[in-house]
């Protein structure tokens, strides 16, 4: 878990635009130290929350982008906009896709009506959860 938390800071840092000692003070003052291999895993968590105050959105490791036909490109780039604005991983999409279809099948396989109808779910997700 150590490892994980280590390279999602270094991922924020980057994102963030913070130069070595930026982050190396952000460091100091939420843990008392100037190395993240030296924070124990409480504390990592504690610069990954205060990064996110900050305006970092971690999307690393959230699985990958379905590769689906140019039409559909659109409607899958909102798709991702709404998953990174929960903080939701693509791997989500397999249970709303199960619950819609009531079968498991990769989102490269939808039409683009089904596209559309998953699209349209995670908007009514949003706007019930304040995000739109």
């Amino acid at each position: 878990m150590k490892s994980n938390l280590i390279r999602i800071i270094h991922t924020g840092k980057s994102r963030l635009g913070w130069d070595d000692e930026t982050y190396r003070d952000v460091l100091a003052r939420e843990t008392g130290r100037r190395s993240a291999k030296d924070c124990t895993d409480a504390e990592l968590e504690r610069v990954v929350r205060y990064m996110r105050t900050q305006g970092f959105v971690s999307v690393a490791g959230r699985g990958r982008r379905p590769s689906v036909a140019v039409g559909r490109k659109g409607m899958i780039g909102k798709i991702e906009a709404l998953l990174a604005e929960a903080g939701r991983p693509w791997g989500y999409l397999d249970g709303v896709i199960e619950r819609m279809l009531g079968e498991i099948k990769p989102v490269e396989w939808l039409d683009d009506v089904q596209v559309r109808k998953l699209m349209q779910a995670l908007i009514v997700d949003a706007k019930r959860h304040g995000r739109l």
